[in-house]
């Protein structure tokens, strides 16, 4: 899917499949995996991740400074769900924020382009988390297999963890749906993932299990910790591509040091 340059939401088939995160954005293999793009080398140098600036409407879309008892809620929906290791160990998903603060990102699907940014830009701000001991992590939806190909690809640099079952994004009712993954907004953030030379893995997003559940699970970003129950921030993605400010996320998680 893309969305063209006039504004129209057109839907693309890839000619090959395109795994890597590394590839550079002038490669001859980007412009044949874009057909609606033509790009000179001066209008695509230089480009950087770009999220949104810092929107009031963020913070009171989330659960930063909700009551003890809507934390307490979370906390009881997701009581016995389970995520799992790279080694296919179960973990309990509150086990990952119950003794530290952490930021969880909770992925589309592995193969997913859009994570693959979302998480690249996490990570480049990793330095200002672990100043403040708060541990990365991501969730996403498939299998232990698929999970350890997206950290082969991608070298994420938090820790990763599969959700086989869904079980996460149920109890904490993120949205899927065909008329949230196609939209002309998601189909910007595709075209600005690719000029950044971000790919999608086209053989990881076409699995049997992420095709079952046609890959329209939609995810989003939670700040929580120490303690079950202490949920300070939650985005749920409303669209494909739905980042939230970086700012709001380091303020939730990284106070004072994100201030300094």
């Amino acid at each position: 899917m893309a969305l063209s340059l006039t504004g129209r939401l057109c839907f693309v088939r890839p000619k090959e499949n395109l795994v890597s995160l590394s590839t550079p954005i002038l490669n001859p293999r980007f412009s044949r995996s874009l057909p609606l793009l033509s790009c000179s080398n001066h209008n695509v140098r230089g480009l950087r991740p770009a999220w949104p600036k810092s929107r009031v409407s963020a913070i009171s879309a989330s659960t930063e400074g909700s009551s003890s008892t809507g934390s307490e809620d979370i906390a009881t929906l997701l009581e016995g769900v389970e995520v799992y290791d790279l080694n296919g160990n179960a973990v309990p998903i509150t086990n990952l924020w119950k003794e530290r603060k952490a930021v969880i990102a909770f992925a589309r699907h592995f193969g997913c382009v859009l994570c693959r940014r979302r998480a690249a830009f996490l990570a480049s701000k990793k330095e200002i988390m672990d100043a403040s001991n708060v541990a990365l992590v991501l969730i996403g939806p498939g299998s232990v297999d698929q999970a350890n190909a997206f950290v082969l690809q991608t070298q994420f640099k938090g820790e990763v963890y599969a959700d086989p079952t869904h079980s996460s994004f149920k109890a904490l009712k993120f949205v899927s749906g065909v008329l949230t993954t196609f939209t002309p907004a998601a189909g910007k953030s595709i075209i600005q993932s690719y000029l950044e030379g971000f790919r999608q893995d086209w053989g990881l997003s076409f699995e049997k299990d992420t095709v079952a559940r046609g890959g329209w699970q939609q995810g989003g970003i939670v700040v929580a910790g120490p303690g079950k129950s202490k949920i300070t921030y939650m985005h749920k993605d409303k669209e494909a591509g739905d980042d939230p400010p970086i700012e709001d996320i380091l303020k939730a998680c990284c106070m004072p040091q994100f201030a300094q």
